[in-house]
């Protein structure tokens, strides 16, 4: 076992268990897509839905059946499965010409690799068995959000509508200086790689909202004409808005003297108790501008979350960094997971309306482009340093 990475605190029955569960919810989506949905249309934020579908299955086999000691792999069960699913290795662009297998197929793949995965946990059961197994378990989780995504980005009716979060009623919380704790360690069970490891860093006091801010502030801004003044946006985010000639939150449109939001199939007001959702990281600076305020640090939404009135896991929260390596980093086994994608996308916590609740956790670090808005993401403000 590498003894630079927690082990699992599940059992063997346990992980065939939540494996099971997390592809009935991929299941359910599927059962969802509308005809043509298996490819949909071409996106730099999307994946072809019968592709990702391989896709997961193929991350499954590789690391709890195919990965041997050597660092080497055996033969898949389906033929041509490295050239088709490795997403390390097939570019983005690619993907919609690939000559995929149909549906069945896959169904057929997965029950077997399924299958399989079970027998092994139950059979020869490790700690590395067990690190792998959750690994796959937490990747096929983060693409379920993924689909939700794409389902609110097409406009397509999912399987359930998520409820509304509420916002409570919240002002802004006040912290002495003090140190932040970020990371995460081996009592804390399974971690990314990106965790790795608990340190301190300095803040200096500040105070943060008790909640995300709500749709109905957000109003407020586009009303006032955020979207049109220079002022409040950074180079990137001005040239970003610019080139998209955006306006307003994607996905909202002018009715009836107001504003309504789709939430997936079905328009509705906006709600002043809902949080704010899928404004990408250059909205969110700019309303927090023009508000006075900044996006908080990690080290003071760390810091915050040791508070019962900071109410969090209604939305991935933009962060004011990058996505960047804590020190002395080391990538894990899988090492795509992370290290790519230092530097050029940012951070962001907390958790949204369709994230699994084990992703919700404090010290989660989720991660997009700057520029992204079909993620669940929203923000909350702090007073300037």
């Amino acid at each position: 076992m590498n003894r630079t990475r927690p082990i699992s605190g599940y059992t063997a029955d346990q992980l065939v268990d939540r494996l099971a569960q997390a592809r009935g919810q991929l299941r359910a989506l599927i059962d969802c897509l509308p005809p043509g949905g298996w490819l949909g249309p071409r996106a730099e934020h999307l994946n072809p839905p019968l592709w990702e579908y391989g896709h997961i299955v193929w991350f499954q086999e590789r690391w709890c059946l195919r990965a041997r000691p050597d660092g080497d792999f055996a033969p898949s069960l389906l033929d041509g499965a490295d050239v088709l699913y490795d997403s390390s290795n097939v570019p983005h662009d690619t993907r919609w010409d690939l000559p995929l297998p149909g549906p069945a197929a896959v169904d057929d793949y997965a029950k077997r690799v399924g299958a399989a995965i079970a027998l092994r946990l139950r059979g020869e059961f490790s700690e590395e068995l067990a690190y792998f197994a959750e690994l796959s378990l937490y990747h096929e989780l983060m693409h379920i959000e993924a689909w939700w995504m794409a389902f609110q980005n097409l406009g397509y009716t999912p399987p359930t509508h998520p409820a509304v979060a509420r916002v409570p009623a919240g002002g802004a919380l006040a912290f002495a200086a003090g140190a932040a704790v970020l990371g995460s360690g081996f009592d804390e069970g399974f971690i990314f790689d990106n965790e790795k490891w608990r340190h301190s860093v300095p803040v200096a006091a500040f105070d943060i909202d008790a909640t995300p801010v709500s749709e109905t502030t957000f109003a407020e801004f586009v009303d006032a004409g955020g979207y049109a003044r220079r002022e409040g946006w950074s180079d990137a985010g001005w040239a970003w808005r610019e080139a998209a000639d955006a306006r307003h939150p994607l996905y909202w449109r002018r009715a009836g003297g107001g504003w309504q939001v789709r939430r997936f199939d079905r328009w509705t007001p906006l709600d002043p108790n809902a949080p704010m959702l899928h404004v990408n990281r250059f909205e969110a600076e700019a309303c927090a501008a023009l508000m006075g305020r900044l996006l908080p640090t990690a080290g003071q939404w760390q810091v915050a979350t040791a508070r019962p009135e900071f109410s969090r896991g209604m939305a991935w929260e933009w962060l004011c960094e990058s996505f960047a390596p804590y020190p002395g980093f080391s990538p894990d086994p899988y090492r795509d997971y992370s290290q790519p994608w230092y530097h050029t996308h940012g951070e962001l916590r907390g958790g949204g309306p369709v994230t699994d609740p084990w992703l919700k956790r404090p010290g989660f670090r989720n991660f997009y482009r700057p520029h992204r808005r079909d993620p669940f993401a929203g923000f909350r403000t702090a007073s300037p340093s």
